[in-house]
């Protein structure tokens, strides 16, 4: 059996999980579950389980700030969250697992599954800690983006990006410095966490920081000239929305 502990401010939306697990996942035994989530952490300190459903917004203590005071983060976490599409990105990039309210069948199916799987799941301290490190405030008020790297976190400040180079499964940011990054996430991946409009997709292969471009050359395609003198082509599928953004005539 795998147990798992479920925490909503909503009794309702404890309920209606509490019986969709029984339902749907007979293996999953619900070893206890709260509307407080003040009592939950004290309960979590001091009890071992499985896994984790936890709500995000709560008045209390929301889902974040709950988890920065549990010691030991030694069980798999699934969000329940009713957050937008860019914290859906987040989630994703830091490859944390979640349901989306109303929460559906399929969905719930997903992320069990999930967690039977990979029992336990040895890097998700680590997600977690990059997570909360993203998701303190809204991405697009913050100067700094935490970026997974094969030693930890790295602090970038996005002004210094000048450039992210896809390499298969992998990304490599470079920064206005020349030093280069690797990280284990697709291009489309750290795309999606930027969420920022000063980065253009110009390219399958590459994304641009527009504040670092000082040229754009025209041609079938096109190219950019970055301050550093760094050309970089430009994809036919990608020229008109890279002329939108930084309104250059075609």
């Amino acid at each position: 059996m795998i147990s798992v502990i479920l925490v909503d401010d909503e009794t309702e939306c404890l309920d209606i999980l509490e019986a969709e697990l029984k339902r749907f996942c007979p293996d999953f035994q619900i070893l206890q579950k709260f509307d407080n989530p003040i009592e939950a952490v004290n309960f979590i300190n001091q009890n071992t389980f499985d896994a984790l459903f936890l709500d995000i917004s709560m008045p209390l203590l929301n889902g974040f700030d709950l988890l920065k005071q549990v010691s030991n983060i030694d069980f798999d976490v699934v969000f329940v969250t009713a957050y937008d599409n860019f914290a859906l990105k987040a989630f994703d990039f830091c490859a944390v697992d979640y349901l989306v309210k109303p929460t559906t069948k399929e969905s719930l199916l997903r992320a069990t599954e999930k967690i039977r799987s990979k029992q336990k799941n040895i890097n998700m301290k680590q997600n977690i800690a990059l997570l909360l490190a993203n998701m303190q405030k809204d991405i697009q008020k913050r100067q700094q983006v935490a970026i997974p790297t094969f030693e930890g976190l790295e602090f970038v400040n996005m002004q210094q990006i000048t450039y992210a180079k896809a390499d298969g499964n992998y990304t490599t940011i470079v920064l206005q410095n020349q030093e280069k990054i690797m990280i284990s996430k697709t291009l489309k991946e750290f795309e999606g966490i930027l969420n920022d409009s000063t980065f253009a997709r110009i390219h399958n292969s590459y994304l641009v920081n527009l504040e670092h471009v000082r040229k754009y050359i025209k041609g079938d395609t096109g190219s950019v000239i970055l301050n550093d003198g760094t050309t970089l082509q430009v994809s036919r599928a990608n020229k008109t929305k890279l002329m939108s953004m930084v309104k250059f005539g075609a």
